[in-house]
């Protein structure tokens, strides 16, 4: 018998929702969603950067996924899923490639207020 490697394909964000649209496709809710996150460092100077990276995400509607009409810009959430790369020619003719977040769990994190303690 040969040893295979495990191989995984998973991702998990957290982050704000920018741009939300919901269709219906046969029958079923999917919706199409940007979501950034952001990546905070000190360059070279000791300057703080932070990095933000946009993430095109699909949810269908279905178990773990939340009520896909309740998403709006600005909200967090939090996405499980998987990476799929695509290819697609545009319409100058010219061959491109993409990356999608195939949602597995999508949920809105809810805003806490934070805890006040009194001594």
């Amino acid at each position: 018998m040969k040893n295979f490697m495990e191989q995984l394909n998973r991702i998990e964000l957290r982050g704000l929702v920018g741009s939300v649209k919901v269709q219906d496709v046969s029958g079923r809710k999917v919706a199409r969603l940007t979501v950034a996150t952001n990546f905070a460092y000190k360059d070279r100077n000791g300057n703080a950067v932070i990095e933000t990276t946009w993430h095109n995400v699909s949810a269908w509607e279905g178990r773990d996924i939340c009520p896909l009409d309740k998403i709006t810009r600005g909200d967090k959430v939090s996405v499980t899923g998987r990476v799929k790369n695509q290819k697609y020619t545009g319409s100058d003719g010219v061959e491109r490639s993409a990356s999608d977040i195939q949602a597995s769990r999508l949920q809105l994190i809810e805003q806490v207020e934070p805890m006040q303690c009194e001594f």
